[in-house]
């Protein structure tokens, strides 16, 4: 975890216990079955569905719908987990609104799309708390791979192997197992431990060794892992955060967010966690969402996100900004970082306003802040990686790279979005073509 540096202005207890448990209650609360069933309803169980060709994971949705509305909500979760075995942490963080639920028929028609997340969170929720797991592994085959990185893409593969009979070793240098959506993610998106608790509903497949506090690079090499496996698979994700090359950038006070976020998910007491009086964030995307509305719930009284271009442009959803600015998260666009003032701890940030492609205008203006969050992007570390294009490892469409033996997928990786849901795809579909590797 990082260590908040001092600034006078970034204090904590600024909300009381109450406060900050309404706060950070679930966004949105599991449907009950009969809104389960009257939300199933409204599908029209489309035989060429868009929303099926919208998903990354290419979950057959009408068919869990049905089986929601059936009375089958188990059988619907099988179905949703069998293309996307994190689909319940999906249900809670996929922006629905921009993939599946956009192009449902009710949305073009209405305005008003089936609820799909939802209906997926109620589906994978009921079959997790029974307890039991839906798959069973195959015969063992005697392979073993190697998978690196604990995240989405990781599980995904590591689980998909796993079934089909290998013998996984899941090395992670964190903590604990489940990247971004143990880490990287709004709290008030998955409360109640979900994240560990998907990942140990999840080892349930059984043949899944995990190892934590082991890093590529540090006393583990690519090479010494092509020695000691059959296969290597490696979703490390993107552990360095880019900086602001700005004058005044070592100032106390200005953190990372994805640092910030980590800590607040991490945190066992809210109320023990710093958070500024007049709070910045600097970037468009869902990592500077997540950091500006954590900091307003936790009690900052000024929350401004700063963004270079404008909001069309953002790679945060619309309903995230929106979430955003219902939250008293001021969004403010067309506005460039050049200098952090302050003695010592920041005091302001300076902006120059500028057109869409960053022409200035000459207008520029200073926000105070106590507290300055970065989220402007994350680069791949590491030395001895395959072949790199565009700062990130180059794969074929089914996860290979330029070194024989080994794959990639998840954010580390060339192609797709930087989705949960596209690193579970890409896992998936890179364990696959192991697989067949491997039995061939």
């Amino acid at each position: 975890m990082s260590k908040t540096p001092y600034s006078e202005g970034i204090q904590a207890g600024r909300l009381s216990p109450a406060e900050l448990a309404e706060n950070f209650g679930d966004l949105h609360p599991r449907l009950d079955d009969h809104e389960a069933l009257v939300a199933a309803d409204r599908c029209y169980f489309c035989h060429d569905a868009p929303c099926m060709t919208a998903c990354p994971t290419d979950i057959d949705i009408p068919l869990f719908i049905r089986q929601i509305a059936t009375g089958t909500p188990e059988a619907a979760a099988k179905t949703i987990l069998s293309q996307n075995i994190l689909g319940g942490m999906c249900a809670r963080v996929c922006p629905t609104e921009t993939l599946c639920e956009e192009v449902c028929v009710r949305e073009v028609a209405e305005g008003k799309p089936v609820i799909i997340g939802q209906l997926q969170r109620y589906a994978t929720d009921r079959l997790m708390a029974a307890g039991d797991h839906p798959f069973e592994r195959a015969a063992p085959t005697g392979k073993t791979v190697a998978v690196v990185g604990a995240g989405p893409a990781g599980l995904a593969c590591a689980h998909r192997l796993a079934m089909h009979g290998h013998d996984v070793t899941v090395y992670d240098a964190r903590a604990k197992a489940g990247g971004l959506n143990e880490y990287g993610i709004a709290a008030y998106k998955a409360v109640d431990g979900f994240a560990r608790a998907e990942v140990d509903w999840l080892l349930k497949i059984g043949g899944i060794t995990v190892e934590t506090g082991r890093k590529l690079g540090d006393g583990l090499t690519l090479d010494g892992l092509k020695a000691d496996f059959d296969a290597v698979f490696l979703g490390v994700g993107l552990g360095g955060v880019n900086a602001l090359r700005l004058e005044g950038e070592d100032r106390d006070g200005v953190l990372d967010a994805v640092d910030f976020i980590a800590d607040l998910r991490q945190a066992d007491d809210l109320a023990a966690l710093g958070v500024g009086r007049d709070v910045v964030v600097i970037g468009g995307g869902m990592t500077a969402i997540d950091a500006a509305v954590q900091a307003k719930l936790l009690g900052a009284l000024n929350v401004t996100l700063a963004y270079r271009r404008g909001r069309d442009r953002m790679n945060a959803s619309r309903f995230e900004q929106d979430l955003a600015t219902s939250k008293g998260v001021r969004i403010i666009t067309n506005a460039s970082p050049v200098a952090i003032h302050g003695n010592g701890a920041v005091r302001e940030i300076e902006f120059a306003y500028s057109d869409d492609d960053l022409n200035p205008t000459g207008q520029s203006v200073r926000i105070p802040a106590d507290q300055v969050l970065k989220a402007i992007g994350q680069s791949l570390q590491g030395d001895g990686l395959p072949e790199l294009e565009g700062g990130k490892i180059k794969v074929s469409d089914t996860g290979r790279t330029s070194v024989a033996g080994v794959w990639a997928g998840g954010d580390c990786a060339l192609g797709g979005d930087d989705l949960t849901v596209t690193a579970v795809a890409e896992g998936r579909d890179a364990a696959e073509d192991i697989h067949a590797t491997l039995t061939a």
